[in-house]
């Protein structure tokens, strides 16, 4: 699954919707038995969840010059990590945002 980009209007900024977007997002695919997520965004926001560089698990967005410490990836069974690799690709709407 691939987390959308997250936005939050600047007057409600700093209050912690953000953060909950994103872990309640987390929440819902984990009790649907996702198995893992992958996010392109900012790198010093992301890993608080849990998210890690997806390249150290070769894992590569489907975007050429998509920055290496901005494609990441959470995984709900560690077992996976050892298991995957390859090219992530979004669906074709994301396209247009690249």
């Amino acid at each position: 699954m691939g987390l959308a980009p997250i936005a939050v209007l600047p007057k409600f900024q700093n209050q912690g919707i953000g953060t909950e977007l994103v872990r309640k997002g987390l929440e819902i695919l984990q009790e649907k038995l996702c198995l893992f997520v992958i996010v392109l965004g900012h790198p010093d926001y992301y890993p608080r969840f849990g998210f890690e560089r997806a390249s150290d698990y070769r894992l590569k967005s489907q975007w050429e010059g998509v920055p290496d410490e901005a494609f990441m990836v959470i995984f709900f069974n560690d077992s996976l990590k050892r298991n995957i690799s390859g090219i992530a690709k979004y669906r074709d709407e994301f396209n247009e945002a690249m």
